[in-house]
């Protein structure tokens, strides 16, 4: 019995310790992006950036892709950014994609900044959260790292539109 009680607390233990901090989720919502690109901001209020194409997203939401450029948007400190992708619903920012290359650096600081991120095994992809934005860090191809940044308002909006295109269906009957 003794032996038991005692396994029981060192793996309560070992399972305490191993647990990441929570992320902190008020510096992500108080950073609402990456550097000057803002989500839920209206994609002409960032500087550089360039109409790509029309896009239909999951859930067949009308989207738009745009691609910015600038030398705000060339590094991270030392490292290389490769590119930076917004998409906008009703030109309203909802992601940030941003490619750059890989480096431990990138993770070393966004862990300071954000606190250790929440990490999923089978997806292996980090994760930081807060009530408005997502944010992940997961790898892209051999070389580059991509982050990409999630706003929930927006996705709420289109859900809304949704269920309003839904409910028009049904009155026009």
């Amino acid at each position: 019995m003794r032996n038991l009680l005692f396994s029981i607390l060192a793996f309560t233990c070992i399972t305490a310790i191993g647990q990441p901090q929570e992320p902190d989720s008020e510096e992500l919502e108080k950073r609402n992006g990456f550097k000057s690109i803002r989500l839920n901001f209206p994609v002409d209020s960032i500087k550089g950036a360039e109409f790509k194409e029309d896009i239909i997203e999951k859930g067949g939401f009308q989207a738009k892709l745009y691609q910015v450029t600038g030398e705000e948007f060339k590094t991270i400190g030392s490292i290389k950014i490769e590119k930076v992708r917004v998409k906008a619903y009703k030109d309203l920012v909802y992601e940030i994609v941003v490619i750059t290359e890989k480096n431990p650096d990138l993770m070393k600081g966004l862990s300071k900044a954000l606190g250790k991120p929440s990490f999923s095994v089978r997806t292996n992809i980090y994760s930081w959260r807060s009530k408005s934005v997502a944010l992940t860090f997961e790898p892209s191809g051999k070389n580059d790292l991509k982050l990409t940044y999630k706003s929930y308002p927006v996705f709420r909006l289109m859900a809304e539109d949704k269920g309003r295109k839904v409910e028009d269906v049904i009155n026009d009957f």
